[in-house]
C-alpha cells in the first residue's frame, strides 16, 4: 500500500508518516485521519513519540490499532495549540486543527513557527465554508500548501456529495422489491448510510466489527448486526464481485451499489457505480488554491500537479529557513520521551529502615498495663545474631575510684560504672557523662559517700544507661579477679581503724560492703519494686542476685529458670 504521508523539511514534524527509520530527526507526529493508507507503519507497538490528532481519531486509534494511551494526544478543532520544538522549551510552534470534511475525525493541520506557515490538508473535500475559518481568514500568507490531489484531473468531473446521494436514492426507488448491498471501506460515508436509513425507514445491517466503530462514533441508532433485519446491508467493497452478486440475486433480488470516485465499469446489470467522493474535485481544488494563494504547493499523492495550478500561485519566493540551534540539537538527540518512560533508567527510591536500638531498655512501664513483660517487649535480635561469648552482665567496677582528699577524713568517693556487655564489630569513642550517685549506707556508720561525677570513654555506639538513659558499655571480661582483690584491699585501707584486718573479718567486710552497694544502687534506679510486680518483670531478688554481682555473667539457664 502506498504511503500518503510527508515529513516536513527543516522541522521535527511528520504528518501521516510512521516509518521512523526513514525520519530519525522527527519528534512530533500528526495523524490526519484513520484510513489505512495514512497509517502504514503505525501499530500497537508504537512508542517513544507523541501522536497528535483529533479526539475522534484518538478514539479510533485506541479501538482499531490499540496504540498505548500515553502516546496519543488529542487536540480540539479550531483551537491553536503551542507545542515545543526542542527539549528546553525555547522554540515552539502553533498548530490548529481544521475540519477536513472527509471522514469521521479527519482534519487539516495549520503549522506556524520559525519555518513560516504550513497548511497540510490531508484527505479533504473542499467547501467554501473552510475559508471562513478564523485561522485561514486572518492569515494573509500560506508559505507551503500540502494539497490532497487525489482527484486532480481536469478531464474528470465529480458531483457534490449531496448530488451523489440523490442518485443513490433514485436507484433504490426504481427497485422497490430489491435488497440493497452497499460496498464501503472500513471507515467513511457513515452520513450516507444514516440518510438512506431515514429515507427508506429501514435498519442498516453491518458486521460486528463495523458496529464497534459506529458505536464509538456515537451515530444515530439505525444500525444492526441481526441478519435480514433491514433492507440495506453494508459489506466490504472488495465483496462486491461477480460471484457474490449472482449468489445474492438467487436468494433475493439484490442491488449492489459502489459509491466511489474511482472509474469502475459495472460488470452486472444490478451493480451501480455512483461517483460519491470524499475527496475534492478538480474544480474544488482550483477554487481552494486560488483563494489561499500559497507561496508554494506540494502534492500529497505523487509528485506532480497540473501546470494550471502553477499559474494560480503568486510570483514570490519563500524566505530562507534558518533552523534554530536548539531545534537542530533536538532533532539529533535521543527522543526525550524514550528517556522519560524507560523503566530501566527511571530512578527508584530506596526505603531505608532505621536501626533499632540495642541493649536493655529500662523505661518505666505504664501503670495498669494488662500485658506481661514478654508481651510488652519484643526481642531486638534473634538467638543466631548473638554469640555465646557475647553474654550480658551488669558490672560494678570497683577498680576505678577517686583518690580521697586529705580533708575528707578518710571517706572515699567511688565511681560506679554500670555497663551492658556487647561486643561490636567496630569501636567508636564516645564521651559518656554518668549521673551523680549520692547515698548514705545506713548499715555502716563509719562510711560517708559524696556526690560523684565521672567521664568515661566507651567502645560501642548503641547502648542504654540504666541511670540516665544514655548508652554505657563495657566488657566484663576485661576485669580480672586480681583487680577485684586489689580494689577490695584498697577499700579496706580507706574504711579506717574501725574495720577488721583478719582474713575472716575481711571476707565479712567484703560481703557487707557489696550488699550496701547493691542497696544504694537499687534505691537510685528509675523504677520501683511495684513496677516489676505489675508488669510481670524480673523480681528484685533476681536483680540483686544476677544484675549487680561483680564479674558475674548471667547464663541462659538462669534466665530460662526465671
Amino acid at each position: 500500500m502506498s504511503v500518503n504521508g510527508k515529513v516536513i523539511p527543516h522541522t521535527p514534524l511528520a504528518v501521516d508518516f510512521w516509518q521512523v527509520r526513514k525520519c530519525p530527526g522527527t519528534r512530533l507526529f500528526f495523524l490526519s485521519h484513520m484510513h489505512s493508507d495514512h497509517t502504514v507503519g503505525l501499530t500497537s507497538t508504537w512508542s517513544n513519540r507523541p501522536i497528535y490528532c483529533s479526539p475522534t481519531t484518538a478514539t479510533l486509534l485506541r479501538l482499531k490499532l490499540q496504540v498505548k494511551e500515553k502516546w496519543i494526544h488529542p487536540l480540539e478543532l479550531d483551537e491553536p495549540y503551542l507545542l515545543p520544538m526542542d527539549d528546553i522549551g525555547k522554540e515552539k510552534l502553533t498548530v490548529t486543527l481544521i475540519e477536513a470534511n472527509h471522514c469521521p475525525g479527519s482534519v487539516m493541520f495549520l503549522f506556524e513557527g520559525y519555518f513560516g506557515s504550513i497548511l497540510y490538508t490531508g484527505d479533504f473535500r473542499y467547501t467554501p465554508s473552510m475559508l471562513r475559518e478564523p485561522c485561514l481568514r486572518t492569515h494573509t500568507t500560506i508559505d507551503v500548501l500540502y494539497l490532497d490531489n487525489t482527484n486532480c484531473d481536469p478531464n474528470r468531473t465529480l458531483p457534490s456529495r449531496q448530488q451523489a446521494t440523490q442518485q443513490i436514492k433514485e436507484i433504490i426507488r426504481r427497485h422497490p422489491n430489491h435488497n440493497v448491498v452497499i460496498g464501503l471501506y472500513a471507515l467513511g460515508k457513515e452520513s450516507l448510510l444514516v440518510e438512506l436509513a431515514k429515507e427508506f425507514k429501514t435498519w442498516v445491517e453491518v458486521s460486528f466489527e463495523r458496529m464497534q466503530t459506529l458505536k464509538a462514533l456515537e451515530l444515530p441508532d439505525v444500525f444492526t448486526t441481526e441478519p435480514g433485519a433491514g433492507r440495506i446491508r453494508v459489506v466490504e467493497q472488495s465483496k462486491i464481485c461477480s460471484a457474490n452478486v449472482h449468489k445474492w440475486d438467487k436468494e433475493q433480488p439484490t442491488l449492489a451499489i459502489l459509491p466511489t470516485s474511482r472509474p469502475l465499469v459495472p460488470f452486472h446489470p444490478n451493480v451501480h457505480v455512483v461517483p460519491y467522493s470524499d475527496h475534492s474535485s478538480y474544480q474544488e481544488l482550483e477554487d481552494f488554491v486560488s483563494a489561499l494563494k500559497p507561496t508554494s504547493l506540494v502534492p500529497i499523492v505523487g509528485k506532480h500537479v497540473p501546470a494550471s495550478f502553477s499559474a494560480l500561485l503568486p510570483r514570490r519566493k519563500r524566505h530562507e529557513i534558518l533552523v534554530p540551534e536548539c531545534v537542530r540539537h533536538y532533532m539529533l538527540s535521543q527522543p526525550e520521551s524514550q528517556l522519560s518512560y524507560s523503566a530501566n533508567t527511571s530512578p527508584r527510591r530506596r526505603h531505608f529502615q532505621p536501626l533499632l536500638p540495642k541493649g536493655v531498655l529500662f523505661d518505666s512501664p505504664i501503670r495498669g498495663a494488662g500485658k506481661s513483660g514478654e508481651e510488652a517487649t519484643e526481642p531486638e535480635a534473634s538467638e543466631e545474631e548473638v554469640s555465646e561469648n557475647d553474654s550480658n552482665c551488669i558490672l560494678v567496677d570497683l577498680s576505678k575510684y577517686h583518690t580521697p582528699k586529705k580533708n575528707r577524713g578518710g571517706t572515699g568517693d567511688m565511681c560506679l560504672n554500670i555497663a551492658k556487655t556487647t561486643r561490636m564489630p567496630f569501636e567508636t569513642n564516645a564521651k559518656i557523662i554518668s549521673e551523680t550517685v549520692s547515698n548514705d549506707i545506713h548499715s555502716s556508720p563509719h562510711m560517708r559517700h559524696s556526690n560523684v561525677q565521672n567521664n568515661d570513654t566507651l567502645s560501642a555506639d548503641e547502648s542504654m544507661s540504666l541511670l540516665s538513659g544514655q548508652g554505657i558499655e563495657q566488657d566484663c571480661d576485661n576485669v580480672s579477679d586480681d583487680q577485684m582483690n586489689n580494689s577490695v584491699a584498697t577499700l579496706q585501707s580507706r574504711l579506717g581503724k574501725d574495720c577488721c584486718s583478719s582474713s575472716s573479718s575481711s571476707a565479712v567486710l567484703k560481703q557487707n560492703y557489696i550488699e550496701e552497694i547493691e542497696n544504694s544502687l537499687l534505691k537510685n534506679l528509675p523504677f520501683t519494686e511495684g513496677d516489676f510486680k505489675m508488669c510481670g518483670l524480673l523480681q528484685q531478688s533476681f536483680v540483686k542476685k544476677y544484675s549487680l554481682l561483680p564479674l558475674c555473667h548471667v547464663s541462659d539457664d538462669d534466665l530460662s529458670d526465671k
